[in-house]
């Protein structure tokens, strides 16, 4: 009997790309899978092409933008759409006088197989003097209160998985030269980082995929991927008991390569059996 297989990955339009995210999930063997960035409304979401490989889906979409879902094979329990104190953002702010935050669809979870998964797409933040890179960090620190309280229980299994758009350490991109004064790598957002494995929340790849040169998106434009520029920003962070289950995670670099791929590479944990 093999452990459960658990994967996150952010495919940048599940319509576009429905095929190929099938045929890997076949191939890898994955009981769960994290998406993020489906690009899609709710009734868009090809949930009978899943339903056809064995896979039950939950998802909340925003149209051409966002989007997140859990697909799963080993059960799908308890969907909860968002976190409590999730904040919105008001696209409108600079035209408007009256603030119309909006709860974008970034956030989902299910309970698969006795573990508590979220797929989670955490905001750009665009630029550091962009209101968007404000909303990033309260986005953060919302979901980290959220965090902290759901290891209470020290025998949760609890799984974050999905897009962060941080890149923790300058390990975990191509030149931190070219990412000074830049998102992703700036000392808020590691600080927001830091403070999920401060709670006790384990990066599950980082001890088997150490130091530099491990990336999981690499940008679509000036050949970044043949030219293995790339960053390390999708992560999948477990409590300490569901950490203790991993016997191994990777990032499917060779997915990315292929023809017409998502600009993310899926990130896999293969849990030991029990």
């Amino acid at each position: 009997m093999s452990g459960l297989r658990i994967a996150t990955w952010n495919v940048n339009s599940i319509r576009s790309r429905l095929d190929r995210v099938l045929d890997w999930l076949d191939r890898r063997d994955v009981d769960v899978l994290a998406i993020q960035e489906t690009k899609c409304r709710d009734d868009q979401f090809p949930e009978e092409r899943f339903a056809e490989h064995g896979y039950e889906v939950a998802h909340v979409g925003q149209g051409a933008w966002n989007g997140v879902a859990i697909a799963s094979r080993v059960g799908l329990d308890d969907v909860e759409v968002g976190f409590e104190g999730q904040p919105g953002f008001d696209r409108d702010a600079e035209t408007t006088l009256i603030p119309m935050p909006v709860v974008d669809a970034r956030a989902i979870a299910a309970t698969c197989a006795g573990v508590r998964i979220w797929s989670l797409y955490i905001p750009n933040g665009r630029g550091l003097t962009d209101p968007h890179y404000t909303y990033k960090l309260e986005w953060l620190a919302a979901l980290q209160t959220q965090a902290a309280d759901w290891l209470a229980d020290p025998d949760a299994r609890v799984a974050l998985a999905g897009d962060w758009n941080i890149a923790p350490t300058d390990d975990d991109v191509w030149s931190p030269e070219f990412f000074a004064g830049k998102t992703h790598t700036s000392a808020p957002e590691r600080e927001a980082f830091q403070s999920f494995l401060d709670a006790g929340y384990r990066d599950v790849l980082r001890p088997f995929a150490p130091g530099a040169g491990v990336y999981t998106y690499w940008d679509y434009t000036r050949l970044r991927f043949p030219r293995r520029e790339g960053m390390k920003i999708d992560f999948v962070l477990a409590s300490p008991a569901l950490a203790g289950e991993v016997e191994t995670a990777e990032v499917d670099v060779a997915e990315r390569a292929r023809d017409g791929a998502s600009d993310h590479a899926p990130l896999l944990v293969q849990l030991r059996a029990p």
